[in-house]
């Protein structure tokens, strides 16, 4: 809900390019989009995808339909964040919130292990630091367009200085 507490649609949908064989994302988020629409005027696309092209086509598909339409699954924060024309709030790839010193959130150990010796070795979730990669968009509530978005890029001492500010606030 948004902060006046209005429904917000949230739809998850999957790219095709690298991933297992599944239905058309193009198809399958425009039904999703429908359905929602009577219900919620602000409507958010995690579109979870490999490659950037089909990311990129998903936001040009979804102008003026969605909200706004982030990508996710590369773990890698893209700098690309920009309302497109029909008042899409795009973002290719949020990025991850986990270890910093790591190969995307792996040991880099291990990581490197596979990458060398191109040989499979269990995935080991990296320890350190953390940072904290998200987004925030602005909507009008009348309309459903988004009118800014603005990209996030934390260290764990940030966002600490964050909670307690925000704590102290209130």
């Amino acid at each position: 809900r948004t902060r006046t507490g209005e429904p917000i649609g949230v739809i998850n949908v999957m790219g095709r390019i690298f991933m297992q064989p599944l239905d058309d994302p193009f198809a399958v988020v425009r039904r999703e989009i429908d359905a929602l629409r009577p219900k919620a005027r602000v409507i958010i696309v995690d579109f979870h995808a490999e490659a950037t092209s089909e990311k990129v086509a998903m936001g040009w598909h979804l102008d003026g339909r969605a909200t706004a339409v982030f990508g996710t699954h590369t773990h890698v924060q893209t700098a690309d964040e920009r309302i497109l024309p029909n008042g899409t709030a795009y973002l290719t790839d949020t990025g991850m919130t986990g270890p910093h010193d790591s190969i995307i959130g792996v040991t880099t150990e291990i990581a490197l292990t596979r990458f060398v010796s191109g040989l499979p070795a269990k995935f080991e979730a990296a320890a350190g630091a953390g940072r904290l990669n998200a987004v925030i968009v602005t909507a009008d509530r009348a309309t459903g367009r988004a009118t800014a978005i603005e990209r996030l890029n934390l260290s764990a001492s940030e966002v600490d200085a964050l909670a307690a500010h925000s704590t102290t606030e209130r």
